[in-house]
């Protein structure tokens, strides 16, 4: 089934653990209303297990938009982060919005075990350095509510056959975030919505990724 090309949604969420405020959604909320000649759609994703998918999955369903960018806090990371793989995975350390900590479940009893992002993550983390800001590959999206995420959205365009290209970007705490915890990197809500948006004109040029070294030792 083919998807509207020229329409990228961009996923955030609500604040969880206590924030009162949370990086992702800052950022969608706060991005141009087209890059690089495509729509630029926003969704507030509620910190929920399985709601998280539910809502986005419909959104999807109804756009059908070329890319899907979800982006989610990843507080105590130094650099935004493009994510490589999702696992069928829920592993909480702490409870979702609405209580719920599932331990060692899998997001789909019959699904994959993994899937990889779609997005030419590699190029994206190329333009955002390209700019001067700091940028990596990550090898893991973790097992709460992101990873969950992310699986969910690949899944559901496997199942429906889309056309659309997805990924996940990890963000830093916002300093306002990081004031109270010492020792903790933040980034400038206007170097991430750059970030982000430099990202987004990379994936909308580059239909195939590049190959540039981007593992790690550890």
């Amino acid at each position: 089934m083919k998807s509207t090309k020229r329409i990228v949604l961009v996923t955030g969420f609500t604040p969880f653990g206590g924030e009162a405020i949370n990086p992702s959604w800052q950022i969608a909320a706060s991005l141009p209303s087209q890059i690089g000649g495509a729509v630029i759609e926003r969704l507030e994703v509620p910190t929920e297990f399985g709601k998280a998918i539910k809502i986005t999955t419909r959104v999807i369903d109804k756009l059908k938009p070329g890319i899907v960018l979800c982006l989610g806090q990843a507080g105590g990371r130094a650099v935004l982060t493009l994510e490589r793989i999702a696992i069928n995975i829920d592993d909480a350390a702490i409870c979702d919005n609405a209580g719920k900590q599932p331990i060692d479940k899998p997001i789909m009893a019959r699904g994959n075990a993994a899937y990889f992002a779609t997005l030419p993550i590699k190029a994206m983390v190329a333009a955002v350095a390209k700019k001067g800001l700091p940028a990596a590959v990550s090898n893991s999206a973790g097992t709460f509510v992101c990873n969950h995420l992310l699986y969910g959205v690949l899944h559901h365009i496997v199942q429906k056959q889309y056309a659309t290209r997805a990924g996940f970007m990890h963000v830093p705490y916002l300093p306002a975030q990081a004031v109270s915890k010492v020792g903790l990197a933040s980034m400038s809500l206007s170097d991430m919505c750059l970030g982000v948006e430099v990202a987004i004109a990379a994936a909308l040029i580059h239909k195939a990724d590049v190959k540039l070294a981007g593992g790690t030792l550890d």
